[in-house]
Protein backbone atom coordinates (compact mmCIF):
# COMPACT_ATOMS: atom_id res chain seq x y z
CA UNK A 1 0.00 0.00 0.00
CA UNK A 2 1.53 3.33 -0.77
CA UNK A 3 1.77 5.28 2.29
CA UNK A 4 3.63 8.89 3.16
CA UNK A 5 6.88 6.80 4.11
CA UNK A 6 7.19 5.78 0.62
CA UNK A 7 6.70 9.14 -0.82
CA UNK A 8 10.22 10.17 0.96
CA UNK A 9 12.00 7.88 -1.08
CA UNK A 10 10.58 9.03 -3.94
CA UNK A 11 13.35 10.63 -6.53
CA UNK A 12 11.24 13.86 -8.42
CA UNK A 13 11.76 12.85 -12.33
CA UNK A 14 13.28 9.60 -11.54
CA UNK A 15 11.65 7.24 -8.55
CA UNK A 16 8.13 7.16 -7.87
CA UNK A 17 5.86 4.37 -6.10
CA UNK A 18 2.01 3.75 -7.44
CA UNK A 19 -0.49 1.47 -6.89
CA UNK A 20 -0.94 -1.41 -9.17
CA UNK A 21 -3.76 -2.56 -10.85
CA UNK A 22 -3.44 -6.11 -8.88
CA UNK A 23 -3.43 -4.34 -5.98
CA UNK A 24 0.30 -4.10 -5.30
CA UNK A 25 2.45 -1.19 -4.91
CA UNK A 26 5.39 -1.13 -7.94
CA UNK A 27 8.55 1.27 -7.69
CA UNK A 28 8.94 2.80 -11.42
CA UNK A 29 12.36 3.86 -12.46
CA UNK A 30 12.83 6.30 -15.63
CA UNK A 31 16.58 7.40 -15.29
CA UNK A 32 18.83 8.56 -17.86
CA UNK A 33 20.38 4.99 -18.67
CA UNK A 34 17.30 2.81 -18.12
CA UNK A 35 13.88 2.14 -17.31
CA UNK A 36 12.72 -0.24 -14.28
CA UNK A 37 9.60 -1.66 -12.60
CA UNK A 38 10.09 -3.10 -8.83
CA UNK A 39 7.57 -5.02 -6.95
CA UNK A 40 7.46 -4.32 -3.24
CA UNK A 41 5.78 -7.48 -2.95
CA UNK A 42 8.33 -9.80 -2.91
CA UNK A 43 11.09 -7.48 -3.51
CA UNK A 44 11.03 -8.47 -6.95
CA UNK A 45 12.52 -6.82 -10.04
CA UNK A 46 9.52 -7.07 -12.88
CA UNK A 47 10.84 -5.33 -15.87
CA UNK A 48 14.22 -4.17 -16.88
CA UNK A 49 14.91 -1.85 -20.56
CA UNK A 50 18.52 -0.04 -20.65
CA UNK A 51 17.98 3.06 -23.57
CA UNK A 52 20.11 1.08 -25.13
CA UNK A 53 18.07 -1.99 -25.87
CA UNK A 54 14.40 -2.32 -27.95
CA UNK A 55 12.90 -5.05 -25.48
CA UNK A 56 13.04 -5.86 -21.96
CA UNK A 57 15.26 -7.91 -20.50
CA UNK A 58 12.98 -9.77 -18.36
CA UNK A 59 10.59 -12.34 -18.84
CA UNK A 60 7.09 -11.26 -16.92
CA UNK A 61 4.13 -13.77 -18.06
CA UNK A 62 0.73 -11.90 -18.95
CA UNK A 63 -1.23 -14.80 -17.09
CA UNK A 64 1.44 -13.94 -13.54
CA UNK A 65 -0.28 -14.43 -9.96
CA UNK A 66 -0.82 -11.34 -8.10
CA UNK A 67 -1.63 -12.17 -4.71
CA UNK A 68 -0.85 -12.56 -1.45
CA UNK A 69 1.07 -15.82 -0.76
CA UNK A 70 1.76 -16.77 -4.27
CA UNK A 71 4.60 -15.93 -6.24
CA UNK A 72 4.76 -13.58 -9.32
CA UNK A 73 5.92 -15.58 -12.54
CA UNK A 74 8.94 -13.96 -13.88
CA UNK A 75 11.45 -11.36 -13.79
CA UNK A 76 13.76 -11.73 -10.57
CA UNK A 77 12.20 -13.71 -7.57
CA UNK A 78 14.59 -14.24 -4.55
CA UNK A 79 14.90 -17.70 -3.91
CA UNK A 80 15.58 -18.05 -0.09
CA UNK A 81 16.55 -19.47 2.62
CA UNK A 82 16.81 -22.58 1.02
CA UNK A 83 16.42 -22.96 -3.15
CA UNK A 84 14.35 -26.13 -4.38
CA UNK A 85 12.32 -28.15 -2.24
CA UNK A 86 11.68 -28.09 1.53
CA UNK A 87 15.46 -29.31 2.38
CA UNK A 88 14.01 -31.31 5.46
CA UNK A 89 10.94 -32.23 4.02
CA UNK A 90 8.72 -30.71 6.17
CA UNK A 91 6.09 -29.48 3.22
CA UNK A 92 7.55 -25.89 3.68
CA UNK A 93 7.14 -23.91 0.35
CA UNK A 94 9.73 -24.34 -2.46
CA UNK A 95 12.09 -21.66 -2.88
CA UNK A 96 11.34 -20.45 0.46
CA UNK A 97 9.10 -18.17 1.87
CA UNK A 98 10.71 -14.34 1.19
CA UNK A 99 9.40 -14.05 -2.60
CA UNK A 100 5.84 -14.22 -1.20
CA UNK A 101 6.44 -12.01 1.45
CA UNK A 102 5.78 -7.83 1.73
CA UNK A 103 9.27 -6.16 1.46
CA UNK A 104 9.83 -2.18 3.11
CA UNK A 105 12.11 -0.05 1.00
CA UNK A 106 14.84 1.15 3.26
CA UNK A 107 16.51 3.71 0.81
CA UNK A 108 17.15 5.24 -2.64
CA UNK A 109 19.34 7.29 -4.33
CA UNK A 110 20.79 8.97 -7.69
CA UNK A 111 24.02 8.23 -8.13
CA UNK A 112 26.88 9.96 -10.03
CA UNK A 113 26.89 7.75 -13.66
CA UNK A 114 23.28 8.49 -13.96
CA UNK A 115 21.78 5.27 -12.01
CA UNK A 116 19.49 5.01 -9.67
CA UNK A 117 19.89 2.45 -6.32
CA UNK A 118 16.87 1.58 -3.97
CA UNK A 119 17.36 -0.50 -0.79
CA UNK A 120 14.81 -3.48 -0.01
CA UNK A 121 14.16 -5.02 3.35
CA UNK A 122 12.97 -7.87 5.28
CA UNK A 123 13.35 -9.04 8.71
CA UNK A 124 11.92 -11.96 10.48
CA UNK A 125 8.66 -11.83 12.15
CA UNK A 126 6.72 -14.41 14.61
CA UNK A 127 5.35 -16.00 10.81
CA UNK A 128 8.20 -16.31 9.56
CA UNK A 129 9.81 -18.11 12.62
CA UNK A 130 7.18 -20.87 12.82
CA UNK A 131 8.62 -21.55 8.58
CA UNK A 132 12.32 -21.25 9.68
CA UNK A 133 13.33 -20.40 13.01
CA UNK A 134 16.11 -18.05 13.15
CA UNK A 135 16.33 -14.41 12.94
CA UNK A 136 17.28 -12.36 10.20
CA UNK A 137 17.63 -9.53 8.34
CA UNK A 138 17.75 -9.13 4.62
CA UNK A 139 19.14 -6.28 2.39
CA UNK A 140 18.32 -5.98 -1.42
CA UNK A 141 19.80 -3.77 -3.37
CA UNK A 142 19.27 -3.20 -6.70
CA UNK A 143 20.79 -0.70 -9.35
CA UNK A 144 19.46 0.74 -12.14
CA UNK A 145 21.51 2.03 -14.82
CA UNK A 146 23.62 0.59 -18.23
CA UNK A 147 23.71 -2.83 -16.74
CA UNK A 148 21.19 -4.15 -13.93
CA UNK A 149 23.11 -4.95 -10.68
CA UNK A 150 20.81 -6.93 -8.14
CA UNK A 151 22.91 -7.54 -4.32
CA UNK A 152 20.76 -9.95 -1.90
CA UNK A 153 22.77 -9.53 1.56
CA UNK A 154 21.95 -11.78 4.00
CA UNK A 155 22.70 -10.95 8.03
CA UNK A 156 22.79 -13.33 10.68
CA UNK A 157 21.12 -11.85 13.60
CA UNK A 158 20.70 -14.79 16.13
CA UNK A 159 23.36 -15.76 18.32
CA UNK A 160 23.89 -19.04 16.47
CA UNK A 161 25.41 -19.86 12.87
CA UNK A 162 22.48 -20.55 9.91
CA UNK A 163 22.95 -22.27 6.39
CA UNK A 164 21.13 -21.44 3.52
CA UNK A 165 21.19 -21.87 -0.23
CA UNK A 166 19.66 -19.21 -2.05
CA UNK A 167 19.13 -17.97 -6.06
CA UNK A 168 17.87 -14.85 -8.01
CA UNK A 169 16.07 -17.25 -10.08
CA UNK A 170 16.16 -14.91 -12.70
CA UNK A 171 13.51 -15.10 -16.20
CA UNK A 172 15.29 -13.45 -19.62
CA UNK A 173 12.97 -12.93 -22.12
CA UNK A 174 14.25 -14.26 -25.43
CA UNK A 175 12.58 -14.42 -28.97
CA UNK A 176 12.39 -18.20 -29.26
CA UNK A 177 14.54 -20.01 -27.40
CA UNK A 178 15.21 -22.94 -29.66
CA UNK A 179 17.58 -20.27 -31.35
CA UNK A 180 19.59 -19.19 -27.96
CA UNK A 181 23.13 -20.10 -26.93
CA UNK A 182 24.27 -20.23 -23.04
CA UNK A 183 28.11 -19.56 -23.29
CA UNK A 184 30.70 -20.09 -20.40
CA UNK A 185 29.61 -23.29 -19.06
CA UNK A 186 31.34 -25.91 -21.26
CA UNK A 187 32.95 -28.51 -19.47
CA UNK A 188 31.30 -28.04 -16.49
CA UNK A 189 29.79 -30.70 -14.35
CA UNK A 190 25.71 -30.42 -13.74
CA UNK A 191 23.16 -32.23 -11.86
CA UNK A 192 20.39 -32.82 -14.23
CA UNK A 193 16.50 -32.69 -12.88
CA UNK A 194 15.18 -33.86 -15.67
CA UNK A 195 17.13 -37.42 -15.35
CA UNK A 196 16.75 -37.86 -11.52
CA UNK A 197 19.74 -35.44 -10.38
CA UNK A 198 22.26 -37.66 -12.46
CA UNK A 199 25.44 -35.62 -12.98
CA UNK A 200 27.12 -34.99 -16.17
CA UNK A 201 29.28 -32.82 -18.04
CA UNK A 202 28.26 -30.07 -20.40
CA UNK A 203 29.45 -30.54 -23.53
CA UNK A 204 29.70 -26.76 -25.80
CA UNK A 205 27.01 -24.38 -24.99
CA UNK A 206 24.01 -25.57 -23.49
CA UNK A 207 20.60 -25.43 -25.52
CA UNK A 208 16.65 -26.10 -25.41
CA UNK A 209 15.38 -28.90 -26.95
CA UNK A 210 13.33 -30.02 -24.67
CA UNK A 211 12.89 -29.59 -20.79
CA UNK A 212 15.68 -28.15 -19.10
CA UNK A 213 16.39 -28.30 -15.27
CA UNK A 214 19.95 -28.32 -14.03
CA UNK A 215 22.25 -27.16 -10.97
CA UNK A 216 25.82 -26.50 -12.82
CA UNK A 217 28.40 -26.29 -10.10
CA UNK A 218 31.78 -25.11 -10.09
CA UNK A 219 30.79 -22.51 -12.16
CA UNK A 220 33.25 -19.49 -12.52
CA UNK A 221 33.85 -17.04 -15.16
CA UNK A 222 30.80 -14.68 -16.68
CA UNK A 223 28.03 -16.62 -18.45
CA UNK A 224 26.23 -15.22 -21.64
CA UNK A 225 22.96 -15.56 -23.03
CA UNK A 226 23.31 -15.45 -26.84
CA UNK A 227 20.08 -14.74 -28.61
CA UNK A 228 20.17 -15.26 -32.20
CA UNK A 229 16.10 -13.81 -32.25
CA UNK A 230 16.61 -10.73 -30.59
CA UNK A 231 20.05 -10.25 -32.41
CA UNK A 232 21.69 -9.74 -28.72
CA UNK A 233 23.82 -11.14 -25.79
CA UNK A 234 23.29 -10.66 -21.99
CA UNK A 235 25.99 -11.16 -20.14
CA UNK A 236 25.71 -12.54 -16.37
CA UNK A 237 28.37 -11.37 -13.89
CA UNK A 238 28.63 -13.26 -10.42
CA UNK A 239 29.92 -12.69 -7.00
CA UNK A 240 29.60 -14.86 -4.01
CA UNK A 241 28.42 -17.69 -6.45
CA UNK A 242 29.74 -21.08 -7.51
CA UNK A 243 26.49 -22.26 -9.00
CA UNK A 244 24.28 -21.78 -12.06
CA UNK A 245 20.73 -23.44 -12.51
CA UNK A 246 19.45 -23.31 -16.30
CA UNK A 247 15.74 -23.78 -16.52
CA UNK A 248 12.90 -24.38 -19.42
CA UNK A 249 10.06 -25.78 -18.55
CA UNK A 250 8.94 -26.90 -22.33
CA UNK A 251 5.96 -27.66 -23.79
CA UNK A 252 3.75 -30.18 -21.37
CA UNK A 253 4.57 -28.50 -18.29
CA UNK A 254 4.08 -25.14 -19.58
CA UNK A 255 0.89 -26.09 -20.45
CA UNK A 256 0.08 -27.32 -17.02
CA UNK A 257 1.03 -23.91 -15.51
CA UNK A 258 -1.53 -21.60 -14.60
CA UNK A 259 0.45 -18.61 -14.51
CA UNK A 260 1.67 -19.39 -18.03
CA UNK A 261 0.56 -19.37 -21.50
CA UNK A 262 1.20 -22.24 -23.33
CA UNK A 263 3.41 -20.60 -25.74
CA UNK A 264 5.51 -18.91 -23.30
CA UNK A 265 8.34 -21.46 -22.58
CA UNK A 266 9.58 -19.81 -25.88
CA UNK A 267 9.91 -16.48 -24.97
CA UNK A 268 11.78 -17.51 -22.12
CA UNK A 269 14.74 -18.79 -20.09
CA UNK A 270 15.92 -18.85 -16.58
CA UNK A 271 19.53 -18.67 -16.06
CA UNK A 272 19.87 -18.37 -12.21
CA UNK A 273 22.64 -16.96 -9.78
CA UNK A 274 23.01 -19.32 -7.00
CA UNK A 275 24.36 -21.31 -4.12
CA UNK A 276 22.35 -24.70 -4.74
CA UNK A 277 22.67 -28.15 -5.01
CA UNK A 278 25.73 -29.20 -3.01
CA UNK A 279 26.93 -25.15 -2.26
CA UNK A 280 25.48 -24.27 1.22
CA UNK A 281 26.36 -20.82 2.93
CA UNK A 282 26.83 -21.32 6.50
CA UNK A 283 26.77 -17.89 7.85
CA UNK A 284 28.59 -17.26 11.54
CA UNK A 285 26.27 -15.92 14.66
CA UNK A 286 26.36 -11.31 13.68
CA UNK A 287 27.93 -12.35 10.33
CA UNK A 288 26.90 -11.50 6.93
CA UNK A 289 26.79 -12.99 3.39
CA UNK A 290 26.74 -11.23 -0.18
CA UNK A 291 24.93 -12.86 -2.89
CA UNK A 292 25.61 -10.96 -6.27
CA UNK A 293 24.33 -10.39 -9.99
CA UNK A 294 25.35 -8.11 -12.60
CA UNK A 295 22.96 -8.35 -16.17
CA UNK A 296 24.36 -6.01 -19.20
CA UNK A 297 22.68 -6.25 -22.79
CA UNK A 298 25.42 -6.81 -25.53
CA UNK A 299 24.40 -6.43 -29.47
Amino acid sequence: MYTSQLRDHEIRGELRFHESGHGFTNIEITNARARATISTYAGQVLSYRPNSCRDDLLFLGNRAHYEDGKAIKGGIPVCWPWFGADPDGAGRPAHGFVRTRQWETGGSESLADGSTRVVMRLTDTGETRKIWPHPFRLCLEITVGDSLRVALVTHNTGDSSITISQALHTYFRVGDVSKVRVLGLDGTEYLDKVANFARKTQSGPVTVEGEVDRIYTGVSGDLLIDDASLARRIRITTRGSGTAVVWNPWIEIAAGMADLDDDDYRKMICVETANAGPETIEIAAGGKYRLEAEYTVEA
